[in-house]
């Protein structure tokens, strides 16, 4: 079974103009979208398939400043904020609240890295509270076991992978700008060397702005503007169990397995970092860019399958604008789980919390996690393209920061003093190497 997700209408006409058009309906796409609509903007949010089907939906729900590389702290702290006042200014529920995330090891070493962190943290006016043995022991209890140590971020919540796309895309409507499900972006249009409108699938849309917000085909997509933008995608595999376990932590990780609660009172059960690489001809396209990232990351990560080359969002082919796209082609990326990491991560959790015992495996799936070779996404306008703004490779981390994300991307559209600096986001940074730059979590 796929992730759980809620389905939206679309808006029943596309415009044929817009004042910004935001291609792709993930959590970046929808907030950028809702934020340039509040300050007035006409919008119109044109989504290949679904509203919120991709890794949006299929991530952990996880939305922390705990561990955050210290160029993204910044907009993860503004993203909590802004979590949390959607639901007053919207009316939706993402299922957003700081229930707190635990973290507990018995390696020493893991335990001193956070400790470094939450240094870190208190210089930045972060909360995060580091526990002893006994602390965490006790605070750990549903798990049976004695730790080391631990940590506790109680600012730090999650919300509803299933829900939350969804809810800021009727926020959107509701705002007077437009969403359009099933309507592939082909490509851009362009007058003095400026963006003048986007082509989709269902006729274009005059603009002079345009937003690619989109996940793992955004690469692809730059590389029909003549725009490199390294990213590589890691096929990442979850599942889910049914209600029935009490007494467990909200959000848990352990470096064997994380967990968290559910909207529906289940779990979801994930191995941090754990991953296949698909090779792909982007993969190889960009391999050597990529190569800091893939040893610091060499231990979570094994070689994948063919995946990848079937569902094309990696292809280096050129489309033509008035036929159909690999995007109409592969509506909703839904690779297979791997099977042998769904059955090590069901039964590490039910080794690490008996109470799981009680439940049963309601869904697996995987998801494609777009990387940038740092780590850190990229966020902003193409020097050679004024007008068109990118935001993606967000690195597995786009959920968590995304209403942060869309509220930058709002600001540098409209000229308002920006929520984050945007430097350390800019694309720009991909012409020189990475080397000592990769992100630490």
């Amino acid at each position: 079974m796929p992730a759980p997700l809620c389905l939206i209408e679309s808006s029943p006409i596309l415009p044929k103009s817009a004042d910004a058009v935001v291609i792709g309906g993930g959590i970046v796409g929808v907030f950028a979208a809702y934020y340039l609509a509040r300050s007035g903007l006409r919008v119109a949010l044109v989504e290949k398939g679904l509203i919120g089907a991709e890794q949006s939906s299929r991530n952990w729900g996880w939305c922390r400043q705990q561990n955050r590389d210290g160029r993204e702290l910044p907009i993860a702290t503004k993203s909590l904020d802004l979590w949390e006042r959607f639901a007053t200014e919207s009316g939706e529920d993402t299922g957003f609240r700081r229930c707190g995330l635990f973290y507990l090891s018995n390696d020493e070493q893991e335990i001193a890295g956070w400790a470094r962190w939450h240094d870190f943290a208190k210089t930045v006016g972060v909360t995060t509270h580091m526990l002893d043995g006994a602390a965490a022991t006790e605070r750990g209890r549903a798990t049976g076991r004695i730790w080391k140590g631990g940590v506790f971020s109680p600012t730090d919540g999650i919300a509803d992978p299933a829900n939350a796309a969804p809810a800021v895309a009727r926020a959107i409507k509701k705002l007077g700008s437009t969403v359009h499900q099933n309507c592939a972006a082909r490509g851009l249009e362009t007058e003095a060397g400026r963006v003048s409108g986007v082509i989709t699938e269902s006729g274009t849309i005059r603009t002079k702005t345009a937003i690619l917000a989109g996940g793992a085909w955004a690469s692809a997509f730059c590389r029909q503007l003549g725009i490199r933008f390294p990213q590589a995608s890691v096929r990442s595999s979850i599942l889910a169990v049914s209600a029935g376990a009490e007494g467990l932590p909200d959000a848990l990780h352990t470096s064997g397995v994380s967990v968290t609660r559910r909207g529906d009172g289940g779990y979801t059960l994930a191995i941090s970092g754990r991953g296949r690489v698909d090779v792909t001809p982007q993969q190889l396209r960009f391999s050597s860019q990529f190569i800091p990232m893939f040893l610091k990351r060499r231990k979570s990560l094994s070689p994948g399958g063919l995946e990848g080359f079937r569902s094309g969002h990696e292809s280096l082919k050129r489309w033509r604008l008035d036929r159909a796209t690999p995007m109409e082609r592969m509506r909703i990326l839904d690779p297979k789980p791997d099977h042998a990491t769904i059955e090590l991560t069901h039964a590490r959790a039910l080794e690490l919390l008996p109470e799981l015992q009680k439940t049963k495996i309601t869904a697996a799936w995987a998801g494609y996690i777009d990387s940038t070779p740092d780590g850190v996404p990229g966020i902003g306008e193409i020097a050679t393209l004024p007008g068109f703004i990118l935001a993606a490779g967000f690195s597995g981390h786009g959920f968590g920061i995304g209403p942060g994300a869309g509220h930058l991307i709002a600001d540098i559209v409209t000229g308002a003093a920006p929520i984050v600096d945007p430097l350390p986001y800019h694309p720009s940074r991909f012409a020189s190497s990475v080397w000592g730059k990769v992100a630490d979590f």
